[in-house]
């Protein structure tokens, strides 16, 4: 539901790439994607292996597949790993994280919706010690205040916002 609030909020002239980990198992995220893609500007697809990275496109990782972000020297791309679980969850959004970190550093704008456990957690750690920004969904509009929990209280997340000022906000950030 929150993923059904902010990514139609956002622009289809939204200026970056977006890369997206839902804890969902296999066959149920390529309906997830096409679902978001009817009621978005921007398109959005279930990742592929080699996928590229490119503006105005939302990329769902694979139910049972974790994503990961490569470069070569056309750009950057996805990588579909059957690595193990991390903490408990393939995809897992710490394993996105580090790749992203990995390739741009502190150019990275992360955000944490609600979700239950502490994935993203190490992996935002890594955003953070290169510079980049992770926002977390507040409490108040969270249906589970568990990922973005772990996050803001960890010091991870610069910041939490309700779930309708996200793409406000997403959006001019990116201006800057």
């Amino acid at each position: 539901q929150a993923l059904a609030k902010l990514l139609p909020d956002l622009s289809a002239s939204f200026p970056i790439p977006i890369a997206l980990v839902q804890h969902m198992p296999p066959k149920f995220t390529a309906s997830l994607a096409q679902s978001l893609d009817r009621k978005c500007a921007l398109t959005v697809s279930e990742a592929k292996d080699g996928d590229r990275m490119t503006k105005g496109h939302v990329l769902v990782a694979p139910g049972g597949r974790h994503m990961k972000l490569t470069k070569d020297g056309f750009g950057v791309n996805v990588t579909l790993t059957d690595d193990p679980p991390e903490q408990a969850c393939r995809p897992a959004v710490s394993h996105l994280f580090w790749s992203a970190a990995e390739i741009y550093g502190g150019n990275v704008l992360a955000v944490i919706l609600t979700g239950m456990g502490e994935d993203g957690l190490e992996g935002g750690r890594e955003l953070l010690k290169r510079g980049a920004q992770l926002i977390a969904q507040d409490r108040p509009t969270c249906t589970v205040w568990g990922m973005p929990k772990r996050v803001a209280e960890e010091g991870v997340a610069c910041a939490t916002y309700p779930l309708d000022d996200l793409a406000g906000l997403l959006t001019e950030v990116c201006k800057r």
